[in-house]
Order: C-alpha cells, then sequence, then structure tokens
C-alpha cells in the first residue's frame, strides 16, 4: 500500500487528507490517483465501501483553482444521500486548498441551492434530474469544466438516467477528463464509455478483494412465515451497533420497521416514498446512534456510505448476485470486520447457490438460533456490562446499598435478580406481515432505454484505445 506522501499532492490536501484519519492508500486509490493526477481518463470498477470516492475526489480538488469563481468539476450520482455524503467528503478533502463542492439534488427546495450556488463552489455533485433542472434555467454553467465524475454509474443506469446523463454529457466542453466508476461493467456502461470518453485506463478491484474478503456471510434457512422471529433471535444473538435490514418492496420495508418497534428494538425505515426532511431524519439517528437498525430497500439504500456499520440482514434474499454484493458492501468496510445473514425459504435456496458461483465463496449455512441461545447470550452481555461498570468504579456509590442487601439476601440471588432486569429478553409481541410475492428464477433485466422521438445529439469521439489495470498490472484492452 502506498502512502499519500507518494503521490506528489501539496500541502494543503496532505494535511486535509490527514486530519481526515487516512494514512495508507486503498487498493482502488492507489492505482486511479497516479493515473487521474495526470489528467487520463479512467473507467473504475470496484465497490462502494473501497474509498473510490476519495481515489477521484484527491485529484479533483488539485486540480481545481480556487481562486476561479466558476464551476470547474462535477460529480454525478445516482441518488440525494450519496450526492451530500460526496460533497461532505470532497469539502473535507478541499478544506485547506480552499475548494468548495455544492450538492445539488431533488427533494430540496430549489430557492435555497439558486442562493448557495451565489456562492460559487468550484465543484457541483448532483443527482441527473435536479442538474438538468438548473442548467435548462441557465443556473449552472458547465462551460469552464474541467473534470466529470460519473459514480456509481451501473446504479444510474439501472435507475433509467442513461438518457439524462448522455444529454449532460452532451453539454459539457470536449475538452475535459473523465472518470466513471461502476461495481459492475454490463455492455450499456461499456457503449457510454466507449462514447463519451477518451482513451480511458481501465482499473478494476476484484470482487474478493472489494468487501466480500472481510465479512462473514451466512445463511438461515427459514419457512417464510418464521422469517420475522428468524430474524429478531438474529439481532438478539449479535447485538448489531449498527444494522441494514434489507427488503424487496416498500409496503415491506414499512411493515418490518413498524414491526421491529412493536418488538423494543430501534429502527427507522427509509424508500423512495419518504420525503427528504423524513429522510434526513432517518439517516441522521442512524449515524449518531440513536437508531440502530435501517430498514431498507436496495434502490434507497443505494449510495449510503456509512462505515459504521457491521451487519447487513437480507430479510427478502435479494433479486441477484450484483445486489448481493452492493447489499454486503454496507458492512465490512476498508478491512473492517462485518457480517451478511440471509434469510432464505427452502425455494430460494437455488438463488443462494447462484450467488455462491458468482462470488466464488461459500455462504455458510446456520440453523436459526434458539430462543434458549439467544436468552444465553443476551445474559452474557449484561454480565459483561457489569464488568465493565465494575471497571471503571461506577458502581462506587452505589455499593452501601449493596452490601446492605447482602444482609438479607445472598449474593448469588442478588446477582441472578440485577442480570433478570438488565437483560433483554426475547419478545414475542404478535406482529403481522404481508406474505412475500414469490420468488421467480428469472433475473430482473435492466428498463430499456429509449430516446425521446425526433431527440438527437451528435456522438461524442470514440474511446480508440484503453488499457486494463488490475492489481498494478497493464494488458492490452481492445474494448471497454
Amino acid at each position: 500500500m502506498s502512502t499519500f506522501y507518494e503521490f506528489g499532492l501539496s500541502n494543503a490536501l496532505i494535511k486535509a487528507v490527514s486530519s481526515m484519519g487516512f494514512e495508507e492508500a486503498t487498493s482502488i486509490q492507489e492505482l486511479a490517483i497516479p493515473i487521474a493526477l495526470k489528467g487520463k481518463d479512467i473507467i473504475g470498477q470496484a465497490q462502494t465501501g473501497t474509498g473510490k470516492t476519495a481515489a477521484f475526489g484527491i485529484p479533483i480538488i488539485e486540480k481545481c483553482d480556487p481562486h476561479q469563481g466558476v464551476i470547474q468539476g462535477l460529480v454525478i450520482t445516482p441518488t440525494r444521500e450519496l450526492a451530500i455524503q460526496v460533497a461532505e467528503e470532497l469539502n473535507s478533502l478541499g478544506h485547506y486548498s480552499k475548494i468548495r463542492a455544492l450538492p445539488i439534488y431533488g427533494g430540496q427546495n430549489i430557492e435555497r441551492q439558486i442562493k448557495a450556488l451565489k456562492n460559487k463552489p468550484q465543484i457541483i455533485v448532483a443527482t441527473p434530474g435536479r442538474l438538468m433542472d438548473h442548467m435548462r434555467r441557465k443556473l449552472i454553467r458547465l462551460q469552464h469544466l474541467t473534470t466529470v465524475i460519473l459514480d456509481e454509474a451501473d446504479e444510474m443506469l439501472n435507475m433509467g438516467f442513461r438518457e439524462d446523463i448522455e444529454t449532460i454529457l452532451s453539454d459539457v466542453p470536449d475538452k475535459r477528463q473523465t472518470m466513471l466508476f461502476s461495481a459492475t461493467m454490463p455492455q450499456p456502461i461499456q457503449d457510454l464509455a466507449h462514447r463519451f470518453m477518451q482513451e480511458p485506463e481501465f482499473i478494476r478491484i476484484k470482487a474478493k478483494e472489494i468487501t466480500v474478503s472481510s465479512t462473514e456471510q451466512y445463511c438461515y434457512k427459514v419457512h417464510e412465515k418464521e422469517k420475522f422471529d428468524a430474524l429478531c433471535r438474529l439481532l438478539d444473538l449479535h447485538s448489531p451497533e449498527a444494522a441494514i435490514v434489507f427488503a424487496r418492496t416498500k409496503r415491506r420495508v414499512d411493515e418490518l420497521s413498524d414491526a421491529l418497534i412493536k418488538r423494543g428494538y430501534f429502527a427507522e425505515a427509509i424508500h423512495g416514498d419518504l420525503t427528504q426532511p423524513q429522510r434526513d431524519s432517518a439517516m441522521h439517528k442512524f449515524k449518531n446512534g440513536s437508531t440502530e437498525i435501517l430498514v431498507a430497500t436496495d434502490v434507497a439504500a443505494r449510495g449510503l456510505d456509512i462505515g459504521s456499520v457491521t451487519h447487513v440482514y437480507n430479510f427478502d434474499i435479494p433479486q441477484d448476485p450484483d445486489s448481493y454484493v452492493h447489499r454486503i458492501g454496507r458492512t465490512g468496510r476498508l478491512g473492517k470486520p462485518g457480517i451478511a445473514a440471509t434469510l432464505a425459504s427452502s425455494r430460494e435456496m437455488s438463488h443462494i447457490e447462484l450467488i455462491e458461483r458468482s462470488i466464488k465463496r461459500n455462504i455458510i449455512r446456520k440453523p436459526v438460533p434458539t430462543i434458549s441461545e439467544t436468552v444465553e447470550e443476551q445474559q452474557r452481555l449484561t454480565a459483561g456490562k457489569l464488568f465493565q461498570v465494575i471497571e471503571t468504579d461506577e458502581h462506587l456509590p452505589y455499593k452501601g446499598t449493596a452490601l446492605k442487601l447482602l444482609e438479607d439476601s445472598q449474593a448469588a440471588n442478588l446477582l441472578a435478580a440485577a442480570l433478570k432486569l438488565l437483560t433483554k429478553e426475547p419478545d414475542q409481541t404478535p406482529v403481522h406481515l404481508t406474505d412475500a410475492d414469490l420468488w421467480t428464477t428469472k433475473k430482473n433485466k435492466p428498463g430499456k432505454n429509449r430516446k425521446k422521438q425526433g431527440h438527437h445529439r451528435k456522438p461524442g469521439k470514440s474511446a480508440k484505445k484503453n488499457n486494463y489495470i488490475q492489481d498494478g498490472s497493464k494488458k492490452k484492452y481492445n474494448s471497454v
């Protein structure tokens, strides 16, 4: 691993990187940053959680001129959450360089964004729809743009943004640096790169290097109607500090979060039907630890970049291997340990096998823990908390009362009573969840991208040459 000092960065950027706690570059940073600093186009295949924001953020900050009050960098993201998070990281990286990034996204008052644009940020981080809205209003002008980043490009195409992206890229200067980052590399991504990029270098971080290797993966075979009780037992057994529970539909997310709250868990729901203030509130509670469980759909969770997630639970099985990798990529970030648990019915086991073949790794089968096992684990955790209190001397003000109690009762009985009061026991409150739709073996295909009738665009220059980089080695790569 390289250190950031080896990249020849400015003192201001080195200071920012150091203050953010970065020490060594991740694989994607080590490969991408030197190439990006040379001004070359890049296609980076890497998962969320590999440090790719800094991989493109550091070069774009280094390239921007703080004395120019024009937009010099543009980052396009699929979701509001990702736009906010990327802008926050870019502002941290650009703090000492006096480079400012502004997030632009739907759901926020446009007048507020117009006011913020008057402060002349050097970088815009935007979702496609709201960016095009500002472009049509002539509020965002991109004629001085030098760098364009497409972050999580596969997700943007899956969400139907291909035509928007093509429109935006057709309106930016031809002389620019373009960097595209994507977890997967389907044909539409290759077509987009071929059309709008110039001799891009291709960088790939192998799947086993992404998030899978640092995440323990388990599968629990359970009847559909018993899934919720199984989930509750796993939550009691694992006692996660921060967990994401994935469900298939918005309705399912709402029902699951309500059911978890009814059982005494601190849970919040996040999906596309929530207003932006509701989403912001849920994310704030999750990040500050007042909520321990976030229940989300795949679409809503795209772009969530929360390094503290310790557990991921697939309440509903992912629709395809790529979705599985995206989901479990929310934990086990940057080499930290994580746990991913999937609940699967008998008919869904064939899909677990499909995922295993795709990621080239076995997902360990485990039985659903029994109630007695979860109670035993909760008691163990409570005992551990008691010892922590003793080690910090927080028990001393209560010692006099304890000695008086010992005059009337045996120590073992008193301790057992304390454990009883402090231990979280399984909650059997009845809940109702709508039956899940029957799983189909047909893999979902991305929606067709339709061009508007009568609307033609001048194609960009073709990528005539591409370089393929994997684990630091270059090979000839004939097509993107």
